[in-house]
């Protein structure tokens, strides 16, 4: 009996959906960051977050992403930028890279850049 339920465990622990949220990745701002919303943040949301993350999106287009993490504008973007560090930005604690979960991916270099600009308060 002991021995069925290890291994339940086990192809259970094998079809686990990978962790949404990693650590922080203590990402920092330098004092010549020069990345706002327009020269970063719009972009980068544009090519990678606002297909599923958009206020304009039906629930049904949304592909499970939560309603109020709307990426499409500055305002929902510094909403969550906590939530945004831990899934997808790159600092010296962590590379984070669950989101975005299918499609185009920023690069190393991108999500580092998003993680300074997160740093910087998204501005």
């Amino acid at each position: 009996m002991i021995a069925r339920l290890a291994i339940a465990a086990a192809v259970l622990a094998g079809c686990a959906q990978p962790q949404l949220f990693g650590p922080p990745t203590e990402a920092s701002c330098p004092p010549a960051s020069t990345l706002t919303w327009d020269s970063f943040g719009k972009p980068f949301m544009d090519a990678y977050c606002v297909r599923c993350h958009a206020s304009t999106l039906a629930p049904a287009q949304r592909h499970g992403a939560p309603t109020f993490h709307d990426f499409d504008t500055i305002y929902g973007t510094r909403a969550v930028r906590e939530h945004i560090d831990l899934t997808t930005a790159a600092g010296p604690a962590a590379v984070n890279t669950s989101m975005p979960p299918g499609g185009d991916a920023p690069t190393l270099e991108e999500r580092q850049l998003l993680g300074e600009w997160l740093a910087c308060g998204a501005p």
